[in-house]
């Protein structure tokens, strides 16, 4: 089993539940597949570098796994098969990258605790 992460944009124009139902089946695929999902992040919409599709925003969400590496092939085509994903890109992380994701797991969840920690306190002041 080898670790990786995908990063996955996809089409601004659908709605909050299409948008949930297309993550929910590539995490249903992986896990059909035999691969475990470790972390995933939904990084919201964001601007594009450059136009895609003639679409200026995209829904970023990102994956990381473990799954055996003659599956990635398959699961990539899933990718391209799907009208909603407007890009995407695969990468199985060594043991310097892996540490760096750690890394960003851990900002994530310290911001999150912070700004939940100021909504509390300024829920306190009202």
């Amino acid at each position: 089993m080898n670790h990786y992460e995908t990063v996955f944009i996809l089409n601004p124009v659908l709605s909050d539940t299409q948008v949930k139902e297309t993550v929910k089946k590539f995490e249903d695929y992986l896990t059909s597949k035999g691969g475990k999902i470790t972390y995933k992040e939904d990084w919201g919409l964001k601007k594009l570098a450059y136009n895609i599709q003639k679409k200026k925003t995209g829904f970023y969400h990102l994956f990381e796994f473990n799954i055996a590496g003659e599956e990635i092939t398959a699961f990539e085509l899933e990718f391209r098969r799907d009208d909603s994903v407007m890009r995407y890109l695969t990468v199985r992380l060594d043991k310097h990258a892996a540490a760096w994701a750690e890394k960003r797991k851990v900002r994530v969840k310290e911001k999150a605790t912070a700004k939940a920690n100021a909504k509390a306190a300024k829920n306190d002041k009202k």
